[in-house]
């Protein structure tokens, strides 16, 4: 009987076994010309984000939808390996690319059900489907995940396939790869992962939305466990590790863009930067785009300005709580949902004692802030010019459920602070090339994006004023010419009315000495070198400096900084000075190299060569033998990589060749163009001495406090007040400084250059030159000191009472009474003007 029945069923097997056989053959030969060869996956890229670093190579931010760190297969620790093993493929390094006994599972889901549940599929097998193929379910789809498979364990190691795969992977919230994943939800690097952080991560794969730790921590956490329970059982792991692991809670949390650095105002200006000169590709070719900012000077320089703006506001009142009133139940929903903005974070008012406040912060943990730490004092803001009578209870200011803003100090209390309306803005700049070391656009990029180092278009008033003294002095006037400084009323035909300027505080001194007039900041006298020297030949000399004079207003009211610039544009000029004269441009990106480590880009800013000096003051001719010799660089370059291009280059030479060709690369960056000399080297060297005076004994005396000698700048001020500047450098480093409302409000009666942007100048300027020697600037050829008397700038014997002055030496004054300066008469003035 059963005989009868054995026959039928071997026949019906062996058809069956044919039948297969027959229509694998068919699909292979159908499918197996159209997939991808491995040599496609050897050479495959992967997408990787745009990164900015700072020169030191701090990462500033990223760019790109998709954030991944590839890492190589040694890098990956073996916990990883291990995990990833126990939860997708834990026969991975025995089978050869599939595993049968899943496949027929697989096979026998999509007959029953019509759909694959459980999946069968090998890490080899994911990784064709990753690189290759869709997700969609489908027969044709499984078929072509086995060929593949056999072909990349073919022609590839176990350990470039789990390479491939812990690097493409997607683990949800924008991560791919596991370098990506460590970094998104734990802020670590793969090594600094803890066995159970590497678990979980191992579970994410399966489904990164359903076991995403951030999103559904319950379903991630049995994920995790299943997974760790499988290495113990695979004895990947020891029982007392296990333990470990499943005890631990887990600290997942959305970790964003890496970033080692405060720098986003100087993220956008690269980002933007790097897109127009390589395009929308350079959001995933992994360029790496390395800046001139110095990490340690922007922290301080984010640091000063936060200070500045905070003490700004501390002087004029409490404006009050943000929200009030509100309901008890929202608290920590509220709180959750307010941004931290410059170190000021959220609290609620919890409860008020008459010395001090209970507070609920964004840890939902309650602590006080008592009256030493800014109840005492607290003055209500009235208008920009006064404030309330200092509370002497704090229920005056505050009730449970106010909103309010708490700044924490070291040691980890907290004291009273509020969101600022008023900006400023910081620049630092290499006054030997234009490198900028640091940029702060605003108090939080967050709390608003608009740069205002780059964007702000203000009046720089009396921060303006060294470029006219130094244009009069390229003209022939000397630090000891003689302005009368008294009052005077304009009927200009550029200006709408009668324009009766004046000096801050209303009074006027007579006749004053050029440097005494700048570093008191004197406007008449300003005004009336202006009008001596002509309005288009100062703009001619305006021009040296690199401002676009066009816009500039043609009228005397040029002379006190009416013409409104940004900061950056006011920092460049400074640099000038700072350098003795030459002109370099600001710059920003120093580096982009791509993800093999060739450099794509590399600025050659034209850099301050005072070795370089020629017999024309104005124009180096080592610039020109520079520029030859970058040409021939790279013109040799060019048939270089032309050479490596060919095919037929034997190995041995084709490594020569790269190394020649990263020598002629650094070569090439090492031949920097000369910068052009705009002002001759006497006229910089007195209008450097004069700017000293400034700090010394005049508007910027405060600086003073920071014990050096080589520091020189300016303080300005604008009408109102509405903006407070201070510029100035030592020959290491030029900073720009401003102060102000966007919406170009008052700041305040008591608000000046020296009280409001100095101090944010002097803070940082201590960090940046902190440990760096004082340079001296060496008096050149053609300058000589003459004792003159203080009250006339003419020449006395060395008997006579009088004071040391620097001049041209064709401009050294006579010791007699007709002397005659540039101009004609004898004060050097027109009549008129007195």
């Amino acid at each position: 009987m059963m005989r009868k029945f054995l026959k039928p069923l071997a026949l019906l097997a062996v058809l069956g076994t044919g039948g297969f056989l027959v229509v694998a053959s068919c699909l292979y030969l159908y499918l197996s010309p159209k997939l991808p060869s491995v040599e496609e996956l050897k050479e495959i890229e992967l997408q990787i984000p745009l990164r900015i670093y700072s020169q030191d190579l701090k990462v500033i931010a990223e760019f790109g939808e998709k954030k991944r760190s590839p890492v190589s297969f040694d890098e990956i620790p073996q916990s990883m390996i291990d995990a990833f093993l126990a939860a997708e493929d834990d026969s991975f390094f025995e089978h050869r690319g599939i595993v049968v006994t899943g496949l027929l599972r697989a096979a026998l889901q999509l007959v029953t059900t019509g759909q694959i549940q459980s999946g069968g599929s090998t890490i080899t097998m994911q990784v064709a489907r990753n690189f290759f193929l869709n997700n969609r379910q489908e027969f044709t789809r499984k078929f072509n995940e086995i060929l593949l498979a056999f072909r990349i364990e073919e022609g590839l190691t176990k350990q470039e396939i789990l390479s491939l795969y812990t690097n493409k992977i997607y683990m949800g919230n924008r991560a791919y790869g596991v370098g990506a994943a460590a970094h998104v939800y734990y802020g670590k690097d793969l090594k600094d992962l803890t066995l159970a952080e590497t678990a979980m991560i191992a579970g994410l794969p399966k489904a990164p939305s359903i076991y995403n730790p951030i999103a559904n921590p319950e379903r991630a956490l049995q994920r995790r466990n299943w997974i760790l329970g499988r290495m113990l059982l695979l004895k990947n792991i020891s029982s007392e590790q296990y333990q470990l692991a499943l005890a631990e809670d887990d600290q997942a949390s959305y970790h964003g863009s890496i970033s080692e650095l405060d720098a986003a105002y100087i993220a956008e200006m690269v980002r933007q930067e790097v897109i127009e000169k390589f395009g929308l590709k350079a959001y995933t070719e992994g360029y790496s785009a390395i800046t001139t900012i110095d990490s340690k000077l922007q922290k301080k320089g984010v640091e000063a300005l936060q200070a500045g703006i905070l003490a700004y506001d501390q002087r004029h009142g409490y404006r009050g709580p943000e929200q009030t009133a509100l309901p008890e139940e929202q608290w920590s929903e509220i709180l959750g949902q307010t941004s931290t903005f410059g170190n000021l974070e959220p609290a609620i008012v919890s409860d008020v004692a008459a010395d001090h406040l209970t507070l609920l912060n964004r840890n939902g943990e309650l602590e006080d802030l008592n009256w030493a730490n800014g109840l005492k004092g607290l003055r209500f803001y009235k208008t920009v010019n006064s404030r309330s009578a200092p509370i002497t209870d704090a229920a005056e200011a505050f009730s449970r459920g106010d909103l309010i803003r708490v700044l924490r100090q070291t040691d980890n209390s907290v004291i009273l602070a509020q969101l600022p309306e008023v900006q400023a803005a910081l620049v630092a700049l290499n006054p030997q090339d234009g490198a900028i070391r640091s940029l702060v656009g605003g108090f939080d990029f967050r709390q608003s994006r608009f740069n205002r180092v780059t964007q702000a278009l203000r009046q720089p008033g009396s921060n303006f004023k060294p470029f006219i003294y130094a244009t009069a002095l390229n003209s022939g006037f000397t630090p000891a010419s003689i302005i009368n400084d008294a009052p005077v009323v304009f009927n200009d035909k550029n200006l709408e009315d009668l324009w009766r300027p004046e000096n801050d505080g209303g009074k006027f001194y007579g006749p004053t000495r050029l440097r005494e007039a700048l570093y008191r900041s004197r406007n008449m006298v300003s005004i009336r070198l202006l009008r001596r020297m002509g309005i288009d030949r100062t703009l001619e000399g305006l021009q040296a400096f690199g401002f676009e004079t066009g816009d500039m207003p043609l009228d005397l009211s040029l002379a006190l900084g009416s013409h409104a610039m940004t900061p950056l544009k006011i920092a460049s000029a400074y640099n000038i000075l700072a350098n003795g004269g030459y002109l370099v441009s600001p710059y920003l990106l120093a580096t982009v190299v791509d993800r093999d480590g060739n450099i794509i880009y590399q600025a050659n800013p034209d850099t301050v060569c005072n070795s370089c000096e020629s017999d024309a003051p104005t124009e180096s001719t080592n610039s020109v033998a520079n520029a030859n010799s970058l040409s021939e660089v790279d013109m040799q370059l060019e048939q270089l990589l032309n050479s490596l291009a060919s095919e037929s280059i034997a190995a041995e030479e084709r490594q020569s060749l790269e190394m020649i060709k990263r020598a002629l690369q650094q070569q090439r960056i090492e031949l920097k163009p000369v910068a052009k000399r705009v002002l001759n080297e006497q006229s910089a060297f007195l209008i450097d001495s004069m700017l000293k005076d400034v700090i010394q004994r005049g508007t910027g005396v405060k600086a003073k406090a920071l014990g050096r000698t080589d520091l020189a700048g300016k303080t300005g001020t604008t009408n109102g007040p509405r903006d407070a500047w201070f510029s100035g450098y030592s020959p290491q480093l030029t900073v720009t400084t401003w102060v102000g409302f966007d919406s170009n409000a008052l700041i305040g009666r008591n608000e000046y250059g020296g009280s409001a942007a100095l101090p944010i100048w002097i803070d940082f300027v201590r960090e940046a030159l902190k440990g760096k020697a004082n340079i001296e600037r060496i008096q050149p050829d053609g300058i000589v000191m003459v004792k003159i008397d203080a009250a006339t700038g003419k020449r006395v014997g060395p008997n006579q009472p009088g004071i040391f002055e620097f001049f041209r030496s064709e401009n050294v004054p006579e010791a007699i009474d007709d002397e005659v300066l540039p101009g004609g008469s004898e004060s050097g003035l027109p009549d008129d003007i007195f």
